[in-house]
């Protein structure tokens, strides 16, 4: 796809600490493209601390990841970047028809919803590993924990300009997803995590009563989770 687009292009894989034999895989490929750096991190740090190191080594005016599970498309490359040409700082990719059990769409439409709702960025998918980004909104965030979900959400509170785009989702051959309810409520109340730390910081008695209805919120929705689940057997 990259010689396709005639860019000049650096591919930065970044192996989290895993056990499997990816490490030695990496470096076979790493040897036969001199695009690709290898970054091998100790032992697992998580998906937060993985794409700090990848920006860290990226030298490109434009950074896209995407995640090692396959279900992305490559393809889709044109429109993410053509949606930067086209104005935006952010694009982030919208999985509009998933090929994942209930098991995990139903914990992730959850979270979309609630962040979307709190935050009124029309996002569907914020948590979509498939994105874009100019270079200028990575160096001005700053993430720790597992805030990579909330990248688009502080970058549109620093005032850049966020959109998305519908991208293909294909079949998880390999592996299998962690995300789940227990990643849900996590998610969550990172998020409030996050709306403490950039909205309500100068402000923290306003946060009071918008902390009761995300919980509020939160329970109806782990309800209505837990009686999808009963309901499904």
């Amino acid at each position: 796809m990259l010689d396709k687009m005639a860019l000049s292009s650096e591919i930065i894989l970044v192996d989290d600490g895993s056990d499997d034999g990816t490490s030695d895989r990496l470096e076979e490929i790493y040897a036969s493209d001199a695009r690709i750096h290898v970054l091998s991190l100790r032992r697992n740090f998580g998906k937060t601390a993985a794409l700090l190191a990848g920006f860290q080594e990226a030298t490109g005016t434009i950074v896209v990841t995407m995640d090692s599970d396959l279900q992305d498309d490559p393809g889709e490359l044109p429109q993410l970047l053509a949606a930067l040409d086209g104005g935006l700082d952010l694009v982030s990719g919208w999985k509009r028809r998933r090929h994942d059990p209930l098991t995990k769409t139903v914990p992730s439409r959850i979270f979309n919803f609630t962040v979307r709702r709190f935050t009124g960025i029309p996002l569907h998918d914020f948590n979509c590993g498939f994105k874009a980004y100019r270079r200028e909104v990575l160096e001005d965030l700053k993430l720790y924990g597992e805030l990579h979900r909330f990248i688009p959400v502080m970058a549109y509170w620093r005032g850049y300009r966020i959109g998305e785009v519908e991208v293909r989702h294909r079949p998880r051959i390999f592996g299998r997803s962690k995300f789940g309810a227990g990643r849900l409520v996590k998610g969550l109340l990172d998020f409030l995590k996050v709306m403490f730390l950039t909205r309500y910081l100068q402000r923290p008695l306003q946060l009071f009563g918008v902390l009761g209805l995300a919980l509020a919120c939160l329970g109806g929705l782990g309800f209505a989770y837990l009686l999808v689940l009963k309901i499904m057997g």
